[in-house]
């Protein structure tokens, strides 16, 4: 049961990451509004490990995906410990 519930959090985590990395890419201006700045508290800490190893490539900062990456296999790792 734990390792479900985990599992979940950490699929709703990977998703509050898309949705924090995706949106500015539709609507610029979503930057300047409160909700999107709690979200950012909430994943800039997460992402910020990775921006510390990680360089920008050109525009394109490639850090999320390698969060994202780490994040999918600690789920996979919760879901096989539940079996």
């Amino acid at each position: 049961m734990v390792p479900n519930v985990l599992s979940l959090l950490v699929q709703v985590y990977i998703f509050v990451i898309f949705i924090y990395i995706l949106l500015p890419w539709i609507t610029p201006q979503v930057r300047y509004r409160p909700w999107y700045r709690s979200l950012g508290q909430l994943v800039e800490p997460y992402l910020g490990i990775f921006r510390r190893f990680i360089p920008p490539v050109g525009m394109l900062d490639l850090s999320p995906m390698a969060a994202i990456l780490v994040l999918i296999i600690l789920e996979t790792a919760l879901e096989r410990a539940g079996l």
